[in-house]
């Protein structure tokens, strides 16, 4: 068993005998291989990975710290791993179940004397382990960062009167794949004028206009690692308004930044970055949380809100991202992916954030 492995058998419940993951995420978490559609079953003894023949000859190559089972039934290779290991209670990871499929599993094992575990405990577990990142992860994500950035920078350089937000999404993509990302984030926000005021907006036909501000929310992800990064242009000049209202979000992030540490509490974070926005007479325009977790999903634990009294640790991964919208006038974001420090934070974007007149 690899260290990942042993240190979830060692957190489960003294009644638990073994675990069963089954999201994207959290299989290629213990094994490093990438499969939508298999079955990790952990004992207190050995890792079975449980994959049908579309995987089989992959995962026999590539996966880590498990023994691989190609099943042609399900069932057949889950009784032979119970009795073998005289599994008697089962921890489904919860969040990734449905009902439905949960109750197929408890249909196959039920005969074999087993029972499943149905509650967030074993999620908990996960999320302790992940949430704080490895030397490994974090170069994968800071990876993931480099593509967006790169990718933005040669993007930035097509941005012209007439040029539509759908037509921006769509070059940043094929520039993040070209650079050797697996794939995107989420789906990207090119995001120009009045429709800048909606922190999740689709890019659509709208068209670049002068004077505009000019929103992007990207991350490309590398070897399943997320990054995730905003910047808010003008193309033209700005006026005077439009200046007030960037340099209060840079600054309001800046303060969020420098609040980053081991041992401070999220919700101090997002104070630092809220009380800036507040205190500029822009209370109520910042709806959203400061920040949030990012590694092989691109929103995990840690919640950066304010709210939230929950404690960085040294190896974390989170954005600290405030945002100024007015309503059908325009907005802005800006935002980095910073690793918490024992006293402060490495920062992983280093794309400038000045404001910026293209």
């Amino acid at each position: 068993m690899n260290s990942r492995i042993s240190l979830l058998t060692s957190f489960m419940p003294e009644d638990a005998d073994a675990a069963l993951i089954v999201s994207a995420e959290n299989t290629r978490y213990f094994t490093d291989f990438p499969c939508s559609d298999g079955y990790l079953l952990i004992t207190r003894e050995q890792a079975y990975f449980l994959v049908d023949s579309r995987y089989a000859e992959a995962a026999e190559k590539e996966a880590h710290s498990c023994q691989v089972v190609a099943y042609r039934k399900l069932s057949d290779e889950l009784k032979n791993i119970i009795l073998k290991n005289d599994v008697r209670t089962i921890l489904l990871e919860g969040s990734a179940f449905t009902l439905n499929r949960a109750e197929t599993i408890e249909e196959m094992v039920r005969p074999f004397g087993a029972r499943c575990i149905k509650d967030a405990s074993l999620d908990r577990i996960i999320s302790r382990l992940r949430i704080v990142k490895t030397a490994d992860e974090v170069g994968k994500i800071r990876k993931a960062q480099r593509i967006t950035e790169e990718s933005l920078s040669e993007t930035l350089k097509l941005i012209k009167e007439g040029v539509s937000e759908r037509d921006l999404a769509l070059e940043l993509e094929y520039k993040m794949r070209k650079k050797g990302a697996d794939g995107i984030s989420f789906d990207l926000i090119a995001l120009t004028g009045k429709k800048t005021s909606m922190p999740h907006g689709v890019p659509g036909y709208e068209t670049v206009k002068n004077g505009d501000f000019i929103l992007f929310d990207i991350g490309a992800t590398y070897e399943g690692y997320h990054s995730d990064m905003t910047r808010t242009y003008v193309f033209g000049k700005a006026d005077e308004q439009q200046k007030r209202v960037y340099n209060t979000v840079l600054q309001a992030q800046l303060n969020g930044i420098r609040a980053v540490a081991d041992g401070v509490c999220c919700g101090d974070v997002d104070k630092a970055a809220r009380d800036h926005i507040d205190q500029a007479g822009y209370e109520g325009l910042f709806g959203h949380s400061t920040g949030h977790g990012v590694g092989l999903e691109i929103h995990e634990a840690p919640s950066v809100s304010p709210h939230s009294d929950f404690m960085l640790r040294s190896g974390m991964v989170i954005t600290v991202e405030p945002g100024i919208y007015i309503p059908d006038t325009y907005g802005v974001r800006i935002e980095d992916m910073v690793v918490v420090t024992n006293d402060g934070c490495i920062n992983l974007a280093t794309l400038p954030k000045e404001l910026t007149e293209l």
